[in-house]
């Protein structure tokens, strides 16, 4: 059992709370527990806050040219009961300064280079020649006081990178921006300003604010964004907006801008540049596209049955690129399956963009995908990145710090819809490829619990990120069954979207919405420095069948199949859930009643793959 760090007072609240095997909680985050800004209930306090922005962005790109120019305001709310005398400003383009995730050399000509910054009016010191990191604090003249507001005016440039991933170049006329303006980090109740620096491998965590872009393109360009297209009719020739409007109520995919459209480049207004403008409210980030010889498809989808609300979903891509001339009705599938199976809840914002790019990677309202040859897995990619829309940017974790609660959800909502459009045999194959067998045929000796922060995450970071935590919702769901875990999972949702779910908000939250003990489930899976290893040990004839010894030797609480055969050739699977781990992670029996002669008896977890299958069978003498 993990050693207590708790505030004594708090540590007797989850005592009662908790059993034996306690849930225990970083000394700062329980902390926010006991200042009433979250509960044991799931649910957050009475005096719960977030604190907000408003970002007015105006960027001009003229590509081939990779100089990008941005002039920003915003004004930031401090709704937290605390002073701040300074802002912690991320600028997440310093990324290039250092060596990449990839191991690339650093880029020392990259980075963010800030021309002015003002604060409430007042001009404020900036050097770039010591700006270099992804957090850059600014001292305030006048401290931010509870419940007031600070007005920043922040104009900057940087080069676009050449490297394939997140964000930059595509071609020499097709670029995809991401983290492309200074923004306030998080300040929030548990840790304060968020000072994670990032190095190009964890993700992020965002305030949830509002946001109006403006993008000044030359003409011939086509703009993809996060948030609502307010000017298409200044932007776009009458014939193209007419299409983009009627994309906006049908099923099936019209394709806005064709190859032919792009060769006589009369798509967009000709006028030497255009500015395109969005806005986007509520929501995490912001990232957009531009290209001046993109496809451009697009459709729709209803999301949800009472109000019937359409959602626009688009594509953007090389028209070479097979996979991509799919993506609409591809995600078309990924929004309506999301918004009526798991999570269940209708896709939350008004559109989502396929961006063809090098990244697989999510963003509000918009994915950045590789172009891929088998379009089965070229549509499970996209579904995964899809799935994220409601992990991070629905539900504001902290992916930088609990990558788990993000990549483990989009990795089991993955499996779950590849279920329905593969079938199950397919999904579990792949599932079991991709995000278990590696890991649970790899060494276990310095195997970590789940619940490690990420930045301290550093033996099978990648498991403990996705495949891990993915096959603890899945054991969950299994245990509660599918109507019990949907209504806890719908508990959780509706407790934290919009706001900054922790993980004990999670486990609490689960808990009291399916009227179930699960502290030790979630202690079991998230704790330990468990694998999954099962071994039958002996099987010893009963009154009324059967009675199976099985050891744990790898500790996970996973379910099971007994797959009997007996003498007379039939065969019987025979499921166990979770549920038989509650009493003893160890070491259990297993009853099976049959009046029938068993031949031999198999246990296997199907997708909860055992590291050691040899001790899994018993045959009769």
């Amino acid at each position: 059992m993990l050693k207590s760090i708790l505030l004594s007072a708090f540590g007797c609240i989850v005592l009662s709370y908790a059993s034996a095997q306690t849930l225990t909680i970083p000394q700062g985050i329980a902390q926010a527990y006991s200042n009433g800004t979250r509960t044991l209930s799931g649910k957050p306090g009475k005096k719960y806050w977030e604190n907000h922005a408003r970002y007015t962005i105006n960027m001009s790109i003229a590509p081939p040219n990779r100089m990008i120019n941005g002039v920003e305001d915003i004004t930031y709310f401090n709704n937290s009961p605390d002073k701040l005398d300074s802002l912690n400003i991320k600028l997440i383009e310093n990324v290039h300064n250092a060596a990449g995730r990839r191991g690339a050399v650093a880029d020392t000509a990259a980075g963010v280079k800030v021309d002015v910054i003002q604060i409430n009016g007042a001009k404020v010191a900036w050097d770039n020649s010591t700006a270099t990191t992804t957090n850059q604090m600014v001292g305030l003249a006048k401290p931010l006081m509870p419940h007031d507001s600070v007005k920043l005016h922040i104009s900057w440039h940087y080069q676009l990178s050449l490297r394939e991933g997140r964000e930059g170049v595509l071609d020499s006329t097709s670029f995809y921006l991401a983290y492309f303006y200074p923004r306030v980090a998080v300040y929030d109740d548990y840790k304060g300003w968020d000072t994670q620096p990032h190095t190009g491998g964890l993700e992020f965590y965002n305030d949830f604010s509002d946001y109006k872009l403006s993008v000044t393109v030359p003409k011939n360009y086509i703009v993809w964004s996060t948030g609502i297209l307010r000017n298409p009719n200044q932007v776009l020739q009458p014939v193209f907006a007419k299409k983009l409007q009627e994309s906006m109520t049908s099923d099936s995919t019209i394709h806005i801008a064709t190859p032919q459209d792009l060769a006589a480049k009369d798509i967009t207004t000709q006028n030497e540049t255009n500015t395109w403008i969005w806005t986007a409210t509520n929501i995490t980030d912001v990232a957009f596209a531009v290209s001046n010889r993109y496809d451009w498809d697009a459709a729709s989808v209803v999301v949800d049955d009472q109000t019937h609300r359409r959602v626009s979903v688009q594509a953007a891509f090389d028209d070479k690129s097979n996979d991509f001339h799919h993506y609409v009705q591809f995600a078309r599938n990924s929004l309506d399956w999301f918004s009526h199976n798991l999570p269940g809840v209708p896709y939350p914002f008004p559109k989502t963009t396929s961006v063809q790019g090098f990244a697989d990677m999510e963003y509000p309202m918009m994915v950045n995908d590789s172009h891929e040859t088998d379009l089965k897995f070229a549509q499970l990619v996209q579904d995964h990145e899809i799935a994220h829309t409601y992990f991070p940017f629905y539900m504001g974790t902290n992916e930088s710090y609990y990558a788990f609660m993000d990549e483990g959800w989009a990795t089991t909502f993955e499996i779950l819809i590849g279920t329905a459009e593969r079938g199950k045999a397919a999904a579990d194959e792949f599932y079991k490829k991709f995000r278990v067998n590696r890991w649970t045929h790899g060494p276990h000796d310095k195997e970590m619990p789940i619940i490690t922060p990420s930045p301290q995450t550093t033996f099978n970071a990648g498991d403990n990120f996705y495949g891990k935590p993915s096959l603890s919702y899945l054991a969950l769901k299994d245990m509660l069954g599918d109507e019990l875990f949907k209504k806890a999972l719908h508990n959780y949702m509706n407790n934290w979207n919009g706001k900054h779910p922790i993980p004990w908000d999670y486990f609490y939250s689960m808990q009291e919405g399916s009227g179930k003990k699960l502290d030790w489930f979630f202690y079991n899976w998230f704790y330990t420095p468990y694998y999954i290893d099962l071994d039958l040990e002996k099987v010893e004839k009963a009154s009324n069948g059967y009675d199976l010894s099985i050891k744990n030797i790898g500790g996970f609480a996973v379910p099971f199949d007994a797959i009997l055969i007996y003498a007379d050739g039939t065969t019987e699977t025979i499921h166990q859930t979770p549920i038989v781990w509650e009493k003893n992670q160890k070491d259990i029996v297993v009853k099976i009643k049959t009046p029938k002669e068993v031949k031999s008896i198999t246990i296997d977890g199907g997708i909860f793959v055992d590291a050691d299958m040899k001790n899994n069978t018993w045959a009769a003498n």
